[in-house]
């Protein structure tokens, strides 16, 4: 503080948030790969039985396993390029939170019919 009461500010750059914007969009685009990878597997016949890894799951195995891969995938690119950079939030959150909106509507099954 000066003598007058105010207060002085130092000015410093803003802390790189780059990390947990890539954590936040990588988890709407992995959402998002499950309700796409299970409605392929419902839809076609060689994608059902290209995702079946573990039979007494059926085709689930491998949905989940292709969405899991997508997910990582997803984060570690976006780590890498956002690592270091100070990202604006809204539009990454807006981003999550569609694909995030847009996975609970195409698993809902009269929607995922209608495909």
């Amino acid at each position: 503080m000066s003598a007058q009461g105010t207060i002085l500010r130092q000015d410093t750059a803003a802390l790189p948030n780059g990390s947990g914007a890539a954590a936040i969009l990588a988890a709407g685009i992995g959402s998002f790969a499950v309700a796409v990878l299970t409605i392929a597997a419902d839809k076609f016949v060689l994608v059902k039985n290209l995702f079946v890894i573990y039979k007494p799951t059926g085709p689930l195995s491998g949905v989940t396993t292709g969405a899991i891969v997508l997910w990582l995938a997803a984060w570690a690119i976006l780590e890498w390029r956002w690592r270091k950079e100070t990202i604006p939030l809204k539009p990454v959150n807006v981003a999550a939170f569609l694909l995030l909106g847009l996975s609970l509507l195409l698993t809902f099954p009269p929607v995922g019919e209608l495909l």
